[in-house]
């Protein structure tokens, strides 16, 4: 007989038939007659309920069992006398394997920052089991967007020796000795002796690479890692994290703002439809009103404003911010805020910002000041996607390379792109992270990767 799992028989409810469940134990409550043990498998966010009888034969070694220990069990699935609506009574119970008094996951509360200590062990928790299944369930929402609308998937390269947004959040990779690394007369390392015979990093997006097969293919997304270097500190930010971006040839910036719109208006629709459990649990003991706001994104239109329309509201709106705004300066998040949670209260997009706060290879406006990048806020977090329309025109891009001193010989390929039949693209960047903190009401992005990567912290 196979395993069922907790999820299934909730669902399909085969009341008299005789079923096989393993877990791990979630709490022991004993009788003389009978006891019960609720048991979790990983599977659902309800827990199931087993009626263990005196009369089984090793009822006095499974009584033993602590909060924590693994089992497998045998039994009649009826309905429940209690509040759940089915029950397991069981006719054998087999221990795979116990668990210590000092196990570190009690029926006590457990604070986050406890829990990120023990990252091996929180998928345990109902918070932590229910933020992983919303998380794979958005990953496959992903794939399944993209599909419909007729975009290829492309695993783009991790190992990269170019720096794309210009920002210099790198790190290196390299087989080089550490300690002694072959140096020349000025003292400086000879990077053609290391593995790839150049300095080479981990890649801080992968959009350059999709560029190449946008032009080529027409619509592609890449869903991979990235990495940053920078030395942040925040509940925003890793060093390791999942970047969904999509590339469209032959699309202008309102058309990839529409498409980013539109993705996460499915996203959150597909949680609210295969997690209802994990969202109600979530809008109960982590974020009050979490539905009822990602209902309201669900059902919003999103307002279109450009950055300097944005910096004229918010200088004008009367609040004082705690970071300044001026023309030129980025939006900071409680200027993202106001706009979405108090101006508009809805989605916002905002489009044509300034060239000196955005990466090289975003298309440059007549203006000469600004650059056809837009950002998609959402309320209570601000922003969520960050795009543009890339630069198409050969020589504009060289031009804004040498302005800013990147090497061209390392652009070479990228370059290409433009020489061999340009075309009008453009393409967008989600934070996988920040959508599933956006779509659970989780408060750390530390706690909704399985093992968060910051610094001073890589202990998994």
């Amino acid at each position: 007989m196979k395993r069922s799992r907790i999820k299934s028989l909730y669902a399909d409810k085969p009341v008299g038939n005789e079923v096989i469940v393993k877990g791990w134990v979630r709490s022991l409550r004993q009788s003389k007659a009978f006891s019960f043990v609720v048991l979790n498998d990983g599977s659902s966010q309800q827990d199931l309920q087993i009626v263990i009888d005196a009369s089984l034969e090793n009822y006095d070694e499974v009584i033993k069992c602590l909060t924590g220990s693994s089992l497998a069990i045998k039994g009649k699935l009826v309905e429940s006398q209690g509040k759940q609506p089915v029950e397991v009574q069981a006719s054998s119970v087999e221990i795979l394997g116990q668990s210590p008094q000092n196990y570190p996951l009690q029926k006590k509360g457990t604070s986050m920052e406890f829990l990120r200590e023990i990252a091996h062990l929180r998928p345990r928790t109902n918070t932590f089991g229910a933020v992983f299944r919303v998380r794979h369930e958005l990953a496959q929402a992903t794939h399944k967007f993209f599909s419909e609308r007729g975009f290829y998937y492309i695993h783009t390269p991790i190992i990269t020796a170019m720096d794309a947004e210009g920002a210099g959040e790198l790190f290196r990779v390299s087989t080089l000795d550490a300690i002694k690394p072959p140096l020349d007369k000025q003292g400086k390392v000879i990077w053609e002796k290391d593995y790839f015979g150049k300095e080479a990093f981990l890649c801080v997006t992968g959009q350059l690479e999709a560029e190449a097969y946008a032009c080529s293919m027409g619509s592609v997304y890449t869903f991979g890692p990235t990495f940053r270097s920078e030395n942040s500190n925040t509940t925003r930010h890793l060093a390791e994290f999942w970047m969904i971006e999509p590339e469209v040839a032959f699309a202008d910036l309102d058309e990839v703002a529409d498409l980013g719109a539109d993705y996460i208006q499915y996203m959150i629709e597909h949680a609210l439809k295969y997690c209802p459990e994990e969202i109600e649990f979530f809008n109960r003991f982590i974020e009050k009103g979490l539905k009822d706001r990602l209902e309201k994104v669900v059902q919003s239109k999103f307002t279109k404003i450009t950055y300097t329309e944005a910096v004229d509201i918010l200088k004008t709106c009367g609040k004082k911010f705690d970071h300044p705004v001026e023309w030129g300066l980025d939006l900071q998040t409680e200027h993202e805020r106001f706009l979405t949670d108090e101006k508009f209260q809805g989605p916002v997009i905002v489009t044509d910002y300034p060239k000196e706060i955005k990466a090289f290879y975003m298309k440059q406006n007549s203006d000469g000041k600004t650059v056809r990048a837009m950002d998609i806020l959402v309320p209570g977090v601000g922003e969520i996607i960050g795009g543009s329309q890339r630069e198409e025109d050969l020589d504009k891009l060289e031009a804004r390379m040498t302005e800013l001193g990147l090497d061209p010989s390392l652009y070479s390929w990228y370059l290409d792109l433009r020489r061999y039949g340009t075309v009008p693209h453009s393409g967008f960047g989600l934070g996988f992270e920040r959508a599933v903190m956006y779509i659970t009401g989780m408060q750390n992005i530390r706690d909704v990767i399985p093992f968060s990567r910051t610094p001073k912290s890589i202990e998994f």
